[in-house]
C-alpha cells in the first residue's frame, strides 16, 4: 500500500473520532506530514520504540502504543503460562507520558496482567530496579530520553530488569506486527493495578548508596550544584545526596520543576554544555566544586568540574566513566575484592581506555553494541561465573553494581560526588585526578560528530552515506594510514596491510563501521537507533607526563580530531 492508502485505513471506526479527524485533515490539506506519519511503522531500536507524537503508523499515539502493548501481552502470556504475570510501569515528565502510562496499564490489565504503576514521574533506572525488587516479569517506561519535546517513547524490560534483547525483542516485535488495531484491548481493569509511590524511592535510594559508595571523606565540605533539567530526578537525587551525607547541595530551582516542554533549555541533554548553563551560572555564585545535570528520564548524567584554570568544564562521557571506573577498581583492589573473576562492561563506540583500565586491575572488559541493554545481557549471561563491577558508554551513561540493569544517574552521582569530595580533601580536583589516570595509562580524547537528516529522505541519505563508507573506506585519517576496518553488519575485520579478513561473530550484527589507523586513532560510524542522525565517534590518543604536558597534548589531540573531520568531509 502507498502512504495515502495506509492513511485511509485510519478513517475506519476502529479509531476514535479525534484520530479520524486528524488523519482526514492531513489528507485534505495534502500535508507533507502525511508521508512521514504513515510511510513506515515505528521500530524497536537500541532504545526501544521512540518517535514524534501524533496520528499515524510512524507516530507515537494511542494505537501504536496499544499495538505494542497488546503484542507484548500476547508474548508474555505465552512465555509465563500459568503464572501471575506482573509488569511495572514508569513514565517521565514528557507531554502525555502520564496518560500513556495509564493507557499501557489498561491494555495489560485488559489481558489479565497485573500492573505496578508509579503514581507520578520516576527515573528509568528506578523502573529497572523495581522490576527486580518486586520480582516482576517485565517492565515498561514511557520516555524519549533527551529527544526534543515533540517526542515520546516506550522501552520494554524483561524479568532481569534489563531492556529486552534477542531473542525476546525479535519475538515481541513479531507479535506486535501481527496485532491488528481492532484487536487491541483497551478496556482495562483497575482492580489489577497496584500503585507505587515514595516508599519505593527509599528502597531504591538505599540500594544506590549501598552499591555506589566506598568511603566517607570530606562529604560535608563538597559544594555541589544539581539540576534535573525539568526531568524526573527531582524525586530521587536531592534526597539521595542528603542521605549519603552531602551537606552543601544547591539546586537550580527553575529547572527542578518537571515539564515536558523543557522551557529553560533548547535541548534537555546533559551532553550539551548549553543544557547546564544555568547550573554553571549558579556554580560561579556558590563556588561549587562539581556541577551535575540529568536528562528527562534520569539515566544519563553530565558532570562539570574545575579544570586546570579553575573554570567549570563539562567532562565528556568517556572522561567521566574513566574516572569512575578507575576509582571503583582501585577501591576493590584495596579491599582485596578482585579475584580475577570480575568484569566491567563497555560498548564498541566507547573509548578503548577501558581495556587498559581492566588490564591494570586484573579484570575483564567485555564489549557489546551501543546501548545498555547489551551490558545487561552481559550481566545475565555471566551470573554464577563472573562478577559485574561497573559499566558505561560514551553517551553519558554509567552503572555501578547489578542492582539496576540500566544506566543509572543516581548511583553514579553519589559515586562522582564521593570522588570529588575525596579529591578535595586531598588538595586536588577531580580533573587533576583524571590527568593522573592519563599519566598512568595514556591519554585518550574523543569527539562526536552528529549529522542530522530528518524524515524519509533523510533516512535514505543516511543509508546511502553508510553504503558509501562501506564500499569506499578512507585510506588515511589525520596523516595515519587506516590499518583495520571492522564491519559489524558483515561481521568481518579486514587488516589492510595483509588483506587478511577475519570473521567476528561474538557481537550481533549491526550497521556499524570502525576504522583503526596505524597510530591508534579510532573512528566509528553508525546511524542512531533512536534519532534521525548518523554519528561519527572519533578517538585519538597520546602519552602524557604532567599537567603542563596535558595542556599541550589536549590542543594537539583536538587538532587531530579536526583533521579527521576534514578527511571524512564532515566540515
Amino acid at each position: 500500500m502507498n502512504t495515502l492508502e495506509k492513511a485511509k485505513l485510519w478513517l475506519s471506526d476502529t479509531f476514535d473520532k479525534e484520530t479520524r479527524d486528524a488523519v482526514q485533515t492531513l489528507i485534505d490539506s495534502n500535508s507533507p506530514d502525511l508521508e512521514d506519519s504513515f510511510y513506515r511503522e515505528l521500530e524497536f531500536g537500541t532504545g526501544g520504540m521512540r518517535g514524534i507524537m501524533g496520528v499515524g503508523t510512524n507516530r507515537l499515539n494511542k494505537y501504536t502504543l496499544g499495538q505494542a502493548t497488546q503484542g507484548l501481552a500476547n508474548y508474555m502470556l505465552q512465555q509465563f503460562k500459568g503464572e501471575e504475570i506482573k509488569v511495572a510501569i514508569a513514565y517521565d515528565v514528557r507531554n502525555n507520558s502520564k496518560e500513556f502510562g495509564k493507557l499501557v496499564a489498561d491494555v495489560l490489565t485488559a489481558n489479565g496482567i497485573k500492573v505496578l504503576l508509579f503514581k507520578d514521574h520516576r527515573p528509568t533506572p528506578e523502573l529497572s530496579f523495581t522490576v527486580r525488587d518486586k520480582k516482576c516479569n517485565g517492565g515498561i517506561v514511557l520516555t524519549a530520553s533527551h529527544n526534543p519535546p515533540e517526542y515520546n517513547g516506550y522501552k520494554v524490560y524483561w524479568n532481569d530488569g534489563a531492556q529486552i534483547v534477542p531473542p525476546n525483542d525479535e519475538a515481541i516485535i513479531n507479535e506486535v506486527y501481527s496485532v491488528k488495531f481492532e484487536e487491541i484491548k483497551f478496556n482495562g481493569n483497575d482492580d489489577l493495578i497496584e500503585w507505587i509511590g515514595e516508599e519505593q524511592d527509599d528502597v531504591y535510594i538505599d540500594a544506590c548508596i549501598e552499591n555506589s559508595t566506598y568511603q566517607n571523606v570530606g562529604k560535608e565540605n563538597l559544594n555541589i550544584v544539581f539540576t534535573s533539567i525539568h526531568g524526573t530526578t527531582y524525586t530521587t537525587v536531592p534526597k539521595a545526596l542528603k542521605k549519603a551525607g552531602f551537606k552543601k547541595v544547591d539546586l537550580v530551582r527553575e529547572q527542578m520543576i518537571p515539564s515536558g516542554n523543557f522551557p529553560t533549555v533548547d535541548s534537555p541533554n546533559p551532553e550539551e554544555p548549553a543544557a547546564l548553563e544555568m547550573a554553571m551560572d549558579l556554580a560561579r555564585i556558590t563556588n561549587a566544586d562539581i556541577v551535575i545535570g540529568t536528562d528527562p528520564d534520569g539515566d544519563r548524567l553530565g558532570i562539570a568540574v574545575r579544570n586546570l584554570d579553575s573554570e567549570m568544564q563539562l567532562l565528556n562521557g568517556n572522561q567521566t566513566n574513566t574516572i569512575l571506573t578507575y576509582y571503583i577498581l582501585n577501591e576493590w583492589r584495596k579491599q582485596e575484592r578482585i579475584t580475577g573473576k570480575e568484569f566491567i562492561g563497555s560498548t564498541i563506540v566507547t573509548s578503548d581506555i577501558f581495556f587498559d583500565i581492566a588490564q591494570k586491575f586484573g579484570v575483564e572488559c567485555k564489549v557489546g553494541l551501543t546501548g545498555f541493554k547489551w551490558i545487561g545481557k552481559m550481566i545475565r549471561e555471566a551470573e554464577g561465573t563472573q562478577k559485574f563491577v561497573c559499566g558505561g558508554e560514551e553517551s553519558f551513561g554509567f552503572m555501578t553494581g547489578d542492582f539496576v540493569r540500566d544506566k543509572d544517574s543516581c548511583g553514579s552521582i553519589l559515586l562522582a560526588c564521593e570522588i570529588a569530595a575525596w579529591c578535595k580533601a586531598n588538595g586536588r580536583t577531580m580533573y587533576q585526578y583524571m590527568i593522573e589516570i592519563y599519566e598512568d595509562l595514556g591519554m585518550y580524547y574523543e569527539g562526536l560528530i552528529n549529522i542530522v537528516r530528518k524524515g524519509k529522505e533523510g533516512a535514505e541519505e543516511i543509508e546511502n552515506m553508510m553504503k558509501n563508507f562501506r564500499e569506499n573506506p578512507p585510506k588515511e585519517l589525520a596523516g595515519s594510514l587506516v590499518e583495520e576496518v571492522k564491519d559489524f553488519k558483515e561481521q568481518t575485520s579486514l587488516t589492510i596491510s595483509t588483506n587478511e579478513k577475519k570473521v567476528m561473530n561474538d557481537i550481533p550484527k549491526s550497521n556499524v563501521l570502525i576504522y583503526y589507523t596505524q597510530d591508534g586513532t579510532k573512528v566509528c560510524v553508525r546511524p542512531s537507533g533512536t534519532e534521525p542522525k548518523i554519528k561519527f565517534y572519533v578517538s585519538v590518543k597520546d602519552s602524557v607526563a604532567s599537567e603542563a604536558d596535558f595542556r599541550d597534548k589536549l590542543k594537539s589531540l583536538e587538532a587531530k580530531i579536526g583533521a579527521v573531520k576534514t578527511d571524512l568531509k564532515l566540515d
